[in-house]
């Protein structure tokens, strides 16, 4: 795929400039086509403006051709790269981002459709499969959506709590680890994400009776590792609020305190579901403890320092 490769990062603030937008496209595929104008091969970051900036410095300093992923039109990012795609997730006024977390997956799911392609090491037929779960996203989250007033009952029973964990394996510890964030970063509350197959390493530790443990186990493949892990926990105390497909959403209940079933779809789409109810609970948890939602304290929505 040649000697160049790009960075794809993230941006939040500048001016404008050249622009594709992903939103004008009708049909996926042609999304992906237009991506082939730019790939030629893909190193993928994900950190803050200030490191980000200073590596794609670094990278052009080296010879590098950059690619950055942004939201905002114009950013230091944007001004900064030989090419943008923009994500065009729309003003995000909290501190705490969530659109442009999820319209930024949707551009790294383009982007690996197309290297899968270009490489072939997706046949047409998964290829197809792919899409077409990627086109009912959108219908998905508002399933999610519609059920969110469990989410807020959730919140309501746990939001007291000094420390919450998230455990997941996979594609779910990934989740975990914006889950957690974003609870942290608006309700003040500790916590942590930890891969479920490491509890065994110290973390296990941690667990007292009443402690809330939040288990994602949506990548199917992995459930059951999982649910061995949740039974660990449950067995020293903790409470348990897990988050699954709906197809294993009735086992998950044989164990569980309370589940958050999320709609079926392909594994590699899995995040952009999983995330949205963890979003949700950090919300209903931080408006429980009367919280500053859009302004956590001590954050800024652009970090300038590396």
């Amino acid at each position: 795929m040649g000697d160049h490769f790009f960075l794809l990062m993230y941006a939040t603030s500048g001016e404008e400039r050249n622009v594709t937008r992903f939103t004008s496209y009708r049909r996926v595929e042609d999304a992906v086509a237009m991506v082939k104008e730019w790939l030629e091969k893909a190193c993928c970051m994900d950190c803050y403006p200030a490191a980000e900036e200073a590596a794609l410095r670094e990278a052009k300093r080296l010879g590098a051709r950059v690619l950055s992923i942004v939201n905002v039109v114009g950013s230091t990012i944007a001004r900064e790269s030989d090419d943008v795609l923009y994500t065009w997730a729309g003003p995000e006024i909290a501190v705490a981002t969530t659109k442009a977390f999820s319209t930024q997956l949707a551009v790294v799911y383009l982007i690996g459709l197309y290297c899968a392609e270009a490489l072939g090491t997706l046949d047409e037929a998964e290829y197809d499969r792919i899409v077409s779960e990627l086109l009912l996203i959108p219908t998905k989250l508002e399933q999610i959506l519609d059920n969110r007033a469990d989410i807020q009952y959730f919140a309501s029973l746990y939001f007291n709590h000094p420390s919450i964990f998230f455990i997941g394996r996979n594609i779910d510890y990934a989740i975990g680890m914006e889950g957690s964030l974003k609870l942290k970063e608006i309700s003040y509350i500790h916590s942590e994400a930890y891969a479920a197959g490491e509890l065994k390493h110290g973390t296990i530790s941690l667990i007292e009776p009443g402690t809330l443990v939040v288990a994602l186990a949506s990548y199917v493949k992995l459930f059951d590792k999982t649910m061995s892990n949740v039974v660990e926990v449950k067995s020293r105390g903790a409470d348990v609020l897990g988050l699954t497909v709906d197809a294993r959403a009735a086992d998950m209940a044989k164990t569980v305190d309370h589940v958050i079933p999320v709609p079926d779809t392909h594994p590699l789409l899995l995040p952009s579901l999983d995330v949205v109810p963890m979003q949700l609970f950090a919300y209903y948890v931080a408006l429980q403890r009367g919280c500053d939602i859009d302004k956590p304290r001590n954050l800024a929505k652009s970090v300038t320092v590396e």
